[in-house]
């Protein structure tokens, strides 16, 4: 436990920005399970929706934090690549 009170509010801080972390990073898995059933569906506007919804969902979590702009880029490039694959 924190003895001092800067650190008791470090810990009140690290708490809450976890839990924006395990939100986020929860609705971008969901938004990347759903374009990956899409394009196993071979579904292509299904799947072109899914895509811009994926894209907001992980812009949101490099404006927040949880993952860095290079990560998003990779991700991003990857989907768009399958995207084009069955296109």
């Amino acid at each position: 436990m924190a003895n001092h009170k800067s650190a008791e509010k470090r810990s009140r801080q690290t708490i809450k920005k976890a839990k924006i972390n395990q939100i986020l990073l929860g609705r971008l898995k969901t938004a990347y399970n759903k374009f990956n059933s899409n394009i196993n569906d071979k579904n292509l506007e299904a799947a072109i929706e899914s895509m811009r919804l994926f894209n907001a969902t992980l812009s949101k979590c490099v404006k927040k934090g949880s993952i860095k702009k290079k990560t998003a880029s990779r991700k991003l490039s990857s989907l768009s690549n399958k995207l084009k694959k069955i296109n």
